[in-house]
């Protein structure tokens, strides 16, 4: 492809060499008057992007009926009573696919450049329900027998369990069998590079962008009305660069030049994804409220209200309680083979700032040589993180038995008693060390006014990866849009994080 000097289009990844036409008729917009030419509804999209939305539509669909069938035939299969599946509960299983259609748990996948189930977990939670209830209060049509209460428990938590494990496992496989989604970069130089850093490595995601449009290096957006003959353009280049999908990062205050974008592009089949400026500081914590017609959207407070505060300390008392008592043999081995390995004391407390800048020792198992410490200034020469951060993926302080609890995260169990003391929380923003926290300035800073977390977002993306700006930018927004349902999805995901370094 050939780049025309001062249009600001970039070449992407394995775009080819032959020049494309109508690359300046594709950067004229609808105009803000007029409707569309009466052949437009007949535009449709890339068909290799539609494939791929029926490929995790129909895996999901699947996965759906393996799940219920399964659950209903293992329920049926553990009772010690006599109960037979009837026909009826053939006539209800299309039923409920029905039901997990108007709630949107097929079409969710093909608005999203990540592909996860835990999001749609409380979704899943009703459908079980609903079909739990069903078959329990009318006992003896999908069940030839009345189900128990015990049963009827089993049968809620087997489909409950079994949806999103299922749902999970098909996107698995659809990400695998399903070529990577193209994507169109709209947006400046720093949006570009943040973005490609986005789509690579992450779980979940398969996408690459393969062009990049710089908005501000391209002559203002035509206000010409909308035409087949554009349109015909538009849907010649994204044809031929194979586009599935186009991510705009708008830096113009001009609302209509983005919408006529936006149109545009929907009109020819391209999906559209938008990093709003708003939300870059308040996140999701948003609620729409419909004003007589017109959008206003309500900022939710950032800090937490008392009995959301109470409900945090309860579950964070619970668990790291249950914890504890789980693991205490663990704790002990633990501590046996740290002492035999070197000298030394058992655990290691490291000042931390905490909740409202108060600075607080956190516990872990002592992985490194007594004086680590005094040894730190001697390697920063090879120091791999960023802005600030200090981590070396080969240390040479780390003892034999450090290195094993690091690399399986059994280090940071001590945590557990800085939560029960109040210290720190089962999920929260990263307890920074003093010389780190010195780094952050400004609204970052509200960060601290939700208690340190033993994980938290930015450690389930990789702590190596994330620089110190952008971490505490997640960890902002994670205090922004706080919910009890957000420390359970991040609890749940750092457990096949440490495991297999991945994500649901």
């Amino acid at each position: 492809m050939s780049v025309e000097t001062g249009s600001g289009f970039d070449r992407g990844a394995a775009l080819g060499s032959d020049s494309l036409s109508g690359t300046r008729g594709f950067l004229g917009l609808a105009g803000r008057r007029g409707g569309m030419a009466s052949g437009i509804a007949e535009v449709r999209g890339p068909e290799a992007s539609r494939r791929r939305d029926a490929m995790f539509r129909r895996m999901l669909l699947v996965a759906d009926v393996v799940a219920i069938v399964a659950a209903f035939t293992l329920t049926v299969a553990l009772s010690n009573r006599s109960l037979q599946l009837t026909w009826a509960a053939l006539v209800g299983l299309p039923i409920l696919v029905v039901c997990a259609k108007v709630t949107g748990l097929y079409d969710r996948d093909e608005t999203l450049l990540r592909k996860t189930t835990l999001d749609e977990a409380p979704k899943l939670f009703q459908l079980a329900t609903l079909c739990a209830l069903v078959a329990w209060l009318t006992g003896g049509v999908m069940v030839r027998g009345v189900l128990d209460r015990h049963e009827a428990l089993f049968l809620w938590l087997a489909l409950a369990a079994g949806l999103v494990f299922a749902r999970a496992a098909s996107r698995m496989i659809a990400l695998r069998l399903a070529p990577a989604e193209r994507c169109l970069l709209i947006g400046d130089d720093i949006a570009a590079d943040t973005i490609r850093a986005k789509l690579t490595d992450h779980s979940g995601v398969k996408a690459e962008v393969v062009a990049h449009l710089d908005l501000d290096k391209v002559e203002p957006w035509s206000t010409d009305s909308f035409s087949a003959t554009r349109l015909a353009e538009i849907r010649d280049l994204a044809q031929t660069l194979d586009v599935h999908r186009a991510i705009i990062a708008p830096r113009s205050a001009d609302a209509g030049e983005m919408l006529n974008l936006v149109r545009t592009l929907k009109a020819v089949g391209v999906r559209v994804s938008v990093l709003p400026r708003l939300l870059e500081v308040v996140g999701s914590s948003v609620e729409f409220d419909d004003l007589h017609g017109v959008t206003v959207m309500g900022v939710r407070r950032f800090d937490l209200t008392r009995s959301s505060a109470a409900f945090k300390r309860g579950f964070d008392l619970l668990g790291s309680s249950l914890g504890l008592l789980a693991i205490s043999p663990l704790l002990i081995v633990i501590a046996i083979a740290i002492k035999l390995d070197s000298r030394g004391p058992v655990f290691f407390r490291q000042q931390r700032v905490g909740r409202h800048g108060n600075r607080f020792g956190m516990f872990k198992f002592r992985t490194m040589v007594p004086n680590a410490e005094a040894l730190k200034d001697s390697l920063r020469h090879r120091n791999e993180a960023k802005d600030g951060l200090f981590k070396i993926a080969e240390d040479p302080r780390i003892t034999r038995v450090g290195r094993l609890l690091r690399r399986s995260a059994l280090d940071e169990l001590p945590q557990l008693l800085n939560i029960v003391r109040g210290e720190m929380s089962l999920v929260g923003p990263r307890p920074l060390v003093v010389e780190e926290d010195q780094r952050v300035e400004g609204w970052h800073r509200r960060r601290l006014e939700l208690t340190p977390g033993m994980t938290g977002p930015w450690q389930i993306l990789g702590p190596s990866r994330v620089p110190l700006k952008e971490m505490v930018a997640i960890d902002y927004l994670y205090v922004a849009n706080w919910s009890l349902w957000s420390d359970v999805k991040i609890l749940l995901r750092t457990v096949p994080h440490v495991l297999g370094r991945r994500g649901l």
